[in-house]
């Protein structure tokens, strides 16, 4: 999800559950402990419980970036063992560590040393070659060997070398039933399963599985309102879900704010186009904000504008 969770993605996405965990876009642990881009960091606290994600394999180096992350204040810091994106092949880390189980458990080590709580890991259940039935077993059980007990494991194989960081999103095939079975072989680690899934439907289905959580991300943002508005009272059993009109107007004080410290609308605009997505009008709030948003001058005024087209269709 690089260049999409960024801070105003997940504050819009708060508003549209309250349970929910929300994760950042990987941030590399070079950009913080040696860039010092430490306003990648930078998040709201209406956000929250939210999740930093974390890029690298340098075990020193991520300790240093974990501990940025525990001091930031972020509930849960995660290592990304999953990502097949070239650039972070370029810099061993990603999907390239599933290679590299026990500089996994070093690195996890070196951050949980670092911050006196647990890390979770994010992997994918192998790469290229690799038989998934032999490497995630081993790979579970040497990370987990650190104290580490969270995994969120996307079910598809990565290919490294020749498929895109897309077509590892639609071509590997998914294997739920192989989660599903290390779930089984360890029931004391808390495994949740990533990869596919388009529905609330789906996700009650995983769970019901016996598996411990349900990780969405594209089908989250495209949909947000099919994914996020019901989620509070189907997953979690709270509340009585939220009204995606309603998180607009709750979106217009968040976009002045941002437009008064020299923001763009459309930075804000852009993650909420698939709000509607499936209703009356929902074209035309595309629209409305997509030609709209990177106009000078734009501002909360096009977003109820925009809006209309919404409730005119009703």
């Amino acid at each position: 999800m690089m260049d999409w969770t960024d801070r105003h993605c997940r504050y819009f996405h708060r508003l549209l559950s309250r349970e929910t965990l929300l994760y950042t876009e990987m941030v590399t642990s070079p950009a913080l402990v040696r860039g010092g881009a430490l306003h990648l960091l930078d998040y709201s606290p209406q956000e929250h419980p939210v999740a930093l994600q974390l890029g690298g394999s340098d075990p020193a180096e991520l300790a240093q970036a974990a501990k940025l992350g525990r001091e930031a204040g972020y509930d849960e810091i995660n290592l990304n063992v999953g990502c097949p994106s070239d650039r972070v092949q370029s810099g061993t880390f990603g999907a390239v560590l599933m290679k590299q189980p026990d500089l996994v458990a070093e690195c996890i080590k070196a951050m949980q040393d670092a911050i006196g709580d647990e890390v979770t890991v994010k992997c994918r259940i192998g790469v290229d070659d690799q038989d998934p039935e032999l490497i995630l077993p081993a790979f579970l059980e040497t990370v987990s060997g650190t104290g580490c007990g969270r995994f969120t494991i996307h079910a598809r194989k990565a290919w490294l070398q020749g498929l895109s960081p897309k077509e590892n999103r639609d071509i590997p095939p998914l294997d739920y039933d192989l989660v599903r079975r290390m779930k089984q072989r360890f029931p004391h680690l808390h495994l949740s399963i990533n990869g596919g899934v388009t529905s609330l439907a789906q996700a009650q289905a995983l769970l019901s599985d016996g598996l411990d959580g349900v990780m969405i991300g594209r089908a989250a943002y495209h949909q947000p309102a099919d994914i996020l508005c019901q989620a509070d009272p189907l997953i979690y059993g709270t509340g009585s879900g939220s009204d995606p009109v309603a998180v607009v107007r709750q979106m217009l004080p968040y976009i002045e704010t941002h437009l008064s410290h020299g923001g763009k609308l459309a930075q804000v605009t852009k993650h909420m186009l698939g709000l509607f997505a499936g209703r009356p009008g929902a074209r035309l709030w595309r629209r409305c904000l997509s030609e709209g948003a990177h106009k000078p001058g734009a501002g909360p005024a096009l977003v109820e504008q925009a809006l209309l087209h919404i409730l005119q269709a009703v």
